[in-house]
């Protein structure tokens, strides 16, 4: 069965790789993800879309041990800030939990995997960050 996103959108999965699909404001050139046509820093309408990563650093980290209410995935998952170009910083699932693996300014890269299965049986996909470089 083929696969679904967990929420249209979200994310491309370009010949290059995945990208996440963000926006650019034409009024403050502020990007922000999920995209939007109105940026949520001036308030103005007609942001463009564009794809960014794969490539990021890590800014902030923690680890995830019990499952927030809804989050149908495993645990533990590790969960931080991961800052992509142009410095726009995504708030993201990381697929590394282990806190003594993951270090401030590592390398991550976007990838796209299974979260969980629907009951009908197809498996629902978001998108991570995982250690190492694009």
């Amino acid at each position: 069965m083929a696969a679904r996103p967990i929420a249209p959108g979200l994310f491309v999965d370009d010949p290059e790789g995945p990208r996440l699909v963000a926006a650019r404001c034409a009024a403050c050139g502020k990007s922000h993800f999920p995209a939007g046509r109105v940026c949520p820093y001036c308030a103005a309408d007609g942001a463009s879309e564009i794809h960014v990563g794969p490539a990021g650093r890590l800014k902030l980290f923690t680890a995830v041990t019990a499952k927030p209410p809804g989050y149908r995935g495993e645990v533990p998952y590790g969960f931080g800030i991961v800052e992509l170009e142009a410095g726009l910083e995504v708030i993201a699932r990381l697929t590394e939990p282990r806190l003594d693996r993951l270090r401030l300014g590592l390398p991550m890269r976007l990838v796209l995997e299974p979260l969980f299965t629907d009951e009908d049986g197809t498996p629902v996909v978001t998108y991570a960050f995982a250690p190492g470089a694009s």
